[in-house]
């Protein structure tokens, strides 16, 4: 409590220095565990202004996790809004912040070619990939030794808490909203959880059938052997001379989630989403992939056996970020041969500078009052009720062993029976 108060003399010794009258953001970039205490003590050091207060404001931004299940998630909630009003509170995503998620909603509704076709009639499926290289630690070139490692934040948590809930699902609602009628931020925050709000629920039964985690295990990357998961928590640990948590000698925290969805709506009926993403694949990616339907098997789709290859729409998030459309050609010559070819655009080259930096665009937008890309309350717990159908079947079954995919491939093979099951296939790209 003592640092708050001396916090609050310094900054007031600042705003009386510089003439100004006060605003203040405040980051909570810290575990759930203690939002309450931060925000119990900012109050009592007097650092909180009323929302209706139009000298000078007071905004707090809450960075994730948010909870760890449904219930953590409503204590976090309560415990900022007896504090923060809603208006003052913004948790924040940094994916919604990177140039290609917002230029979702201008790809979709400023241009006339694609709003038409983005329902189930022309959509066959959408894939959603969040593809990580690194594991657990960060490792020396030179030397192999351990520079850092997230182990103490990620050992049970695992990727369905830390990638699939918020990252996501978010990504999901800007791909399969619908058109908001203004760009005022409670509009479209309203059209996000039309979305959550369509999710359909799984059963213990689906959650067997089209959820698939998994747990990587030693392997090769850029030629060289990365060590597996659960040695990667023993040696992180290590390293901090702190004691291994009960159970994770032999983890079965999941570092690859795959699964498929529905969205019931009139837009997207019958659609499936297919979601993966996971630590130590073989590149680093982030790619939202519409594939549209395939074209009658007559003219040039004619022959079964060779059929063409469908038309896709790919927007890449990172690590470059654009969007390429595949689409079927004639080959040069006398004879009429089809090749699929990229129509592509990518950010940096059609620009010239690069890119904002995601966090730099939110914590602008924050300080502007602008809360169109952050978490609105509802947002949160209508993404914590679709997860904890997953997150209770696997409390439930008890597994020993997680299925087990080594570092540098694309994920364990119960991944790929998801898919393959309704005929299609991941794109490894």
């Amino acid at each position: 409590m003592r640092a708050y108060a001396q916090l609050k003399v310094k900054l007031d010794a600042l705003d009386q220095q510089f003439g100004i009258p006060g605003s203040r953001v405040f980051y909570l970039a810290v575990p759930p565990q203690v939002v309450h205490l931060c925000v119990q003590h900012l109050k009592e050091a007097g650092m909180v202004r009323d929302a209706a207060e139009q000298a000078a404001f007071t905004r707090v931004i809450v960075e994730k996790p948010i909870g760890r299940d449904l219930n953590s998630a409503r204590e976090v909630i309560r415990v900022v809004g007896a504090t923060f009003a809603e208006s003052q509170t913004y948790r924040i995503d940094h994916y919604l912040g990177k140039e290609t998620v917002q230029n979702l909603l201008v790809l979709r509704f400023a241009n006339s070619i694609f709003e038409p076709l983005w329902n189930e009639k022309h959509i066959d499926h959408v894939q959603i990939t969040v593809a990580e290289e690194e594991g657990l630690a960060q490792y020396d070139a030179d030397t192999g030794q351990m520079t850092s490692t997230r182990a103490g934040y990620y050992e049970g948590v695992g990727c369905l808490r830390d990638m699939l809930q918020n990252h996501m699902l978010q990504v999901l609602c800007m791909v399969a909203m619908e058109p908001p009628w203004s760009l005022a931020p409670e509009v479209v925050r309203d059209a996000k959880v039309g979305v959550l709000n369509c999710l359909r629920q799984l059963n213990a039964n689906d959650v067997d059938k089209v959820v698939v985690r998994g747990q990587y295990i030693e392997g090769e990357v850029h030629g060289q052997r990365v060590p597996g998961y659960r040695k990667e928590v023993r040696t992180s640990f290590e390293s901090m001379n702190k004691e291994l948590p009960p159970g994770s000698v032999n983890s079965t925290t999941d570092t690859f989630v795959a699964l498929k969805l529905f969205v019931d709506n009139w837009r997207w009926a019958g659609v499936p989403f297919y979601l993966r993403t996971g630590k130590r694949l073989p590149k680093r990616i982030s790619e939202v992939a519409i594939q549209f339907k395939d074209v009658p098997q007559v003219l040039f789709n004619s022959h079964p056996a060779t059929p063409l290859e469908p038309t896709v729409l790919s927007v890449r998030v990172q690590p470059e970020e654009g969007l390429s459309m595949r689409i079927a050609s004639k080959l040069p010559g006398p004879k009429i041969r089809i090749y699929p070819v990229k129509m592509e655009f990518n950010y940096s080259s059609s620009f010239g500078n690069k890119s904002p930096e995601a966090y730099e665009r939110l914590l602008l937008d924050v300080m502007a009052g602008d809360a169109t890309l952050f978490m609105r309350r509802d947002q949160v717990e209508a993404a914590w009720k679709f997860v904890m159908p997953i997150l209770d079947r696997w409390e439930q079954t008890h597994v020993r062993d997680l299925p087990e995919y080594q570092c540098g491939t694309w994920g364990p093979v119960e991944a790929d029976r998801i898919i393959e099951a309704d005929g299609r296939a991941w794109r490894n790209v």
